[in-house]
């Protein structure tokens, strides 16, 4: 409670921040007590909004980025929490994250700075909520994704690609990607690119484990099982990743039913 009174003044804002972000597992009811605390929300929305400026041109430091993914870090507790996530919501609050999301700096800052801004995201869709894949559908979150998909760090990556894999595995997401050629061979491009790259690279098991949930959720639309028949990778058929599944049974599995999906036929894009 003292922590959280602190943020309201500046002199003692920052030391607060960074307590509560390293202590927030430690306190269960951290996100109601932030949440309707006076002034808390404004607050770290007021520190997220102060780095705008540096983001274009790129000029964020080390500091300032360690200091707003303090903020992040108290947000994501806001999201993930039962009690606080439908309001969370409903204050369209995702939408501050999204100018970081659209940064494309690979500096360390920017780098942090995304990949917290994609732990908000991720702490929202890890619990299987309609009502937080409709908010999202309605925003940027898909395309954003995808860009880091393709550009971002290993670890930046996977937790997109988490969430993109969260948004398929609802039937509005699945849906909603698979409407039209347009939206499905956007996703179904990066995921191509992906798997090309960590064949040439340092495989990560965790990422393709994603990846490969990606395909098999699509395949439940047959209009894209049918288009994947033409467009999935080789290497996903050819054993190229058997050495990295070999002690992981669920993603091996996943990988078998795909292909044997993949080799029916009916509609067409």
């Amino acid at each position: 409670f003292q922590l959280i009174s602190k943020l309201n003044d500046e002199e003692s804002r920052e030391h607060a921040l960074t307590e509560l972000s390293k202590r927030r597992e430690t306190f269960p009811d951290l996100a109601p007590i932030a949440w309707y605390s006076f002034g808390t929300i404004a607050v770290l929305l007021q520190e997220i909004i102060s780095i705008y400026p540096q983001l274009s041109p790129p000029t964020l430091q080390t500091g300032a980025s360690n200091r707003v993914c303090n903020s992040l870090a108290l947000l994501q507790c806001v999201a993930s929490h039962q009690e606080t996530r439908t309001s969370f919501l409903q204050a369209q609050i995702p939408l501050f994250l999204y100018p970081f999301l659209n940064t494309v700096s690979k500096s360390k800052p920017f780098e942090y700075l995304r990949l917290t801004s994609l732990g908000v995201i991720g702490a929202l869709v890890k619990v299987d909520d309609t009502d937080v894949i409709n908010f999202l559908l309605q925003t940027e979150i898909i395309p954003l994704c995808l860009r880091i998909m393709e550009t971002g760090s290993d670890l930046s990556k996977t937790v997109a690609t988490f969430i993109v894999q969260k948004i398929l595995l609802d039937e509005t997401g699945l849906n909603y990607i698979c409407t039209t050629a347009e939206r499905f061979y956007a996703v179904s491009t990066v995921l191509t690119t992906m798997v090309q790259h960590m064949v040439e690279s340092q495989h990560s098991q965790r990422l393709l484990k994603h990846i490969v949930r990606c395909y098999l959720r699509l395949t439940d639309n047959a209009r894209a099982k049918e288009a994947l028949r033409q467009c999935l990778p080789e290497a996903l058929r050819d054993r190229t990743f058997d050495n990295v599944l070999k002690d992981d049974v669920h993603t091996k599995r996943w990988l078998t039913n795909l292909l044997l999906t993949v080799d029916n036929r009916p509609e067409q894009y």
